[in-house]
């Protein structure tokens, strides 16, 4: 896998950018409820990405083996 597609697809990547975003948030005085939300759309979209990369790591791994 590119170096680029472990990195996306590496979840500490996303809790440390989620992380990262909620702090900014929270520095400019953000509802708790917004940061919430926020927070929740990274994760999510860090859960698609690696899902989405991993999948399509294993297709082409298994194209190669048939």
């Amino acid at each position: 896998m590119n170096d680029w597609k472990r990195k996306l697809s590496s979840r500490k990547l996303w809790l440390a950018l989620a992380g990262f975003v909620a702090s900014v948030l929270v520095l400019f005085g953000t509802d708790a409820g917004e940061i919430e939300k926020v927070t929740a759309m990274i994760t999510a979209l860090g859960s698609v990405v690696a899902y989405v990369l991993a999948e399509g790591y294993v297709d082409a791994h298994r194209e190669k083996t048939e």
